[in-house]
């Protein structure tokens, strides 16, 4: 083989493994993307649930610590 096909087929390996990181980096986004979806759901359903009981977050923070 001459240089220039050498390096072809060096570029072209390359390019084969990048196509499959690629890949394999977007299948994780994905399922991070579904992850924070779940998250967000639950967080919104957490908050209604603090409404409903007429107990707000915020007051929690006025509360004084066991320890004092």
């Amino acid at each position: 083989m001459s240089d220039l096909e050498v390096r072809i087929v060096s570029l072209e390996e390359k390019f084969s493994h990048q196509d499959e990181l690629v890949f394999e980096l977007n299948k994780i986004v994905a399922n991070q993307q579904e992850v924070i979806v779940e998250l967000i759901k639950e967080v919104r359903s957490l908050g209604q649930l603090s409404n409903q009981d007429g107990s707000s977050m915020s007051g929690l923070k006025d509360d004084v610590p066991p320890h004092y």
